[in-house]
């Protein structure tokens, strides 16, 4: 965990070096603010809550986790700086874990930075502040699941821009295999355990029930699998990578 801890830092240190931070933070905060405030209706609901704050957050992370997730392994491949970066005397692991952990920390910083609507919401009324805490949690982790597929596809090419688009279509599958619109599509044909499989595999199904306080032990589980499972992947394909 040592040399984790060391490219930790050396990642934050490289984001907040160049004006990709502080863009990626302005777009997220002017984003979410108008998502909110126009799209979600929020003073016409009357209602002091943020469900209108984070409903939002599953196709706002659909473009911008993958723009900053695209630059994690692609760009290490284009300089060559990943053949540097692997002969470090530590398991592939630990640097994929760092990379992941920093670039994690990074979205948190730009979540965390939301604080004065909460602030608003609790200056207009008396909200349920454990819910609110919940979404928060929620919207952490789902965000983590969103960056290890990102960090695991960016492993998989040089070319940032790709690794930007197939990100963001892996993204979108897991995000809408929930939704009527594709349920549909199989109903009247493929037997229940499919579709019950492809609602289980939505981001969507999984963080509505967190956005509404109830933090279910499956839904953690599922987000910490998606993490697990395309960290793993990340391993794996850098190790290959590592060995040629």
């Amino acid at each position: 965990m040592r040399y984790s801890w060391v490219i930790i830092k050396r990642e934050l240190a490289a984001y907040f070096a160049t004006p990709l931070a502080y863009v990626f933070i302005v777009i997220f905060l002017a984003m979410s603010g108008a998502l909110t405030f126009f799209m979600g209706a929020f003073f016409e609901r009357g209602q002091a809550d943020m469900t209108s704050f984070f409903t939002f957050h599953p196709w706002l992370y659909l473009f911008l986790i993958p723009a900053v997730s695209m630059r994690l392994w692609a760009e290490e491949r284009k300089t060559g700086t990943v053949e540097l970066l692997l002969t470090l005397p530590t398991p592939t692991w630990t640097i994929v874990l760092g990379k992941f952990i920093a670039a994690w920390a990074f979205i948190s910083i730009a979540v965390a930075m939301t604080f004065p609507l909460w602030i608003t919401v609790n200056f207009l009324g008396e909200p349920d502040n454990g819910v609110i805490v919940a979404s928060y949690i929620g919207t952490l982790i789902m965000a983590g699941a969103y960056l290890a597929i990102g960090s695991c596809l960016s492993a998989v090419t040089k070319n940032q821009v790709i690794a930007f688009i197939i990100s963001s279509v892996v993204c979108f599958l897991f995000l809408m295999s929930g939704l009527e619109l594709v349920q549909s599509f199989f109903q009247g044909w493929a037997p229940e355990f499919v579709l019950d499989a492809l609602r289980s595999l939505s981001f969507l199904t999984h963080f509505n029930t967190i956005i509404r306080g109830v933090i279910d032990l499956r839904d953690v589980i599922y987000f910490a699998s998606m993490i697990g499972v395309f960290l793993y992947a990340n391993a794996a394909i850098v190790d290959l990578t590592r060995g040629s």
